[in-house]
Parts: C-alpha cells; sequence; structure tokens
C-alpha cells in the first residue's frame, strides 16, 4: 500500500485547509514554511510526486514528514541547530581558570605565558581532551577571558633611542604658537 499525503500545488483561491485539527493560526504559521512554500493547494500524492512538485530530494519529503508529524506545523519552521555540546565540563573550566589565575611555572611548563596552543596542550595532558585553538579561545571567552598581548618591543632598544629621533618644530613656529596662546588668552 502507497502512502500518500497532503501536498502543495497551484495557487489557492480560497483560504489553506489542512484539516480539523488546525486551527487558523496554525495553517497561518505552515503556510510560511519551506515545506509549503509552493502556497498551493492541498491534494494527496506519493511521496514521490511531491518530491517532483517541491522540486526537493525524496529525503527532505521524509523529514518534512517525521517533523510535521511530531511537532505539527511548527515543526516545519527552521529552528536554531544546537550545535555540538562542549568537550569541557565545568570542573575542568574551573581547573582551567585556576592555571589561568596561577600562571605557568616554567621550570614544569616550559613557558612563561600561556599561549592557547600551550593551554591545548596543559589540558590534553591534564584531561586526555583534544581542542583545537579556535575552540578553547571560545571557551575561554565566554569564562570571561581576554586574549591580551603586550605590545612588542625590540630587546636591544636603548632608553634614549626614541627620543634621539623624534620631530622637533622649528623654532619660528614654537615662537607663533606661543604668541597665538597669549591672544587667545586675552
Amino acid at each position: 500500500m502507497r502512502r500518500r499525503f497532503a501536498v502543495w500545488q497551484g495557487r489557492p483561491k480560497t483560504g489553506l485547509r489542512l484539516g480539523s485539527r488546525f486551527g487558523k493560526e496554525d495553517q497561518r504559521r505552515a503556510s510560511g514554511s519551506p515545506a509549503f512554500s509552493t502556497r498551493g493547494y492541498l491534494r494527496w500524492a506519493t511521496r514521490t510526486e511531491a518530491a517532483k512538485i517541491g522540486g526537493v530530494g525524496l529525503q527532505i519529503i521524509r523529514d518534512w514528514v517525521l517533523r510535521f508529524n511530531a511537532r505539527g506545523p511548527d515543526g516545519l519552521l527552521d529552528g536554531k541547530s544546537t550545535g555540538q555540546p562542549s568537550k569541557l565540563n565545568d570542573t575542568q573550566r574551573q581547573a582551567i581558570a585556576g592555571m589561568i589565575e596561577s600562571g605557568p611555572i616554567p621550570a614544569v611548563h616550559g613557558v612563561v605565558r600561556w599561549r592557547l596552543i600551550d593551554l591545548a596542550q596543559w589540558i590534553f595532558e591534564e584531561f586526555r581532551i583534544t581542542i583545537a585553538k579556535q575552540t578553547l579561545s571560545r571557551e575561554l571567552r565566554a569564562m570571561g577571558y581576554r586574549k591580551l598581548s603586550a605590545r612588542p618591543r625590540h630587546h636591544a632598544q636603548a632608553a634614549g633611542a626614541i627620543e634621539d629621533f623624534k620631530k622637533t618644530s622649528p623654532r619660528a613656529w614654537r615662537q607663533l604658537r606661543a604668541r597665538r596662546r597669549l591672544t587667545a588668552t586675552r
């Protein structure tokens, strides 16, 4: 026995009829869904015919039918995906926060400051969890940490070297500036 279900075809001349189980609000929500995007009238058809009418594959029709049967017209609306669950649990996050706050021990950890790759290595050694730098960055950001980096400075830079290279204004400009200040205060 071939299963048949309602599909849209053509343009409706009157209101939408999904059945007695659904009110006008349900019909309005369903008419804006991707499954009913052709906005046609309902007729009974097989899944293959419905796929041809809608220009989609059988798998998509099957997914729409399952979503509609499980949640009604709301199931046909696109929702936000839940995404992949976090690799770290709360106790592991607390341990990471403690390690960041205490800072690395150079003799033990082999670094003088934490970088994402160093933290990822420490997490692997401690919890046997492989975590990417981007994922770790997202986790740390959610915990309230921000990436801070000091301004780079050459190790051989002399303290007074910058002052020697600063430009100075010509003497006439300095005198003109002083005169303008005097006239502005009067």
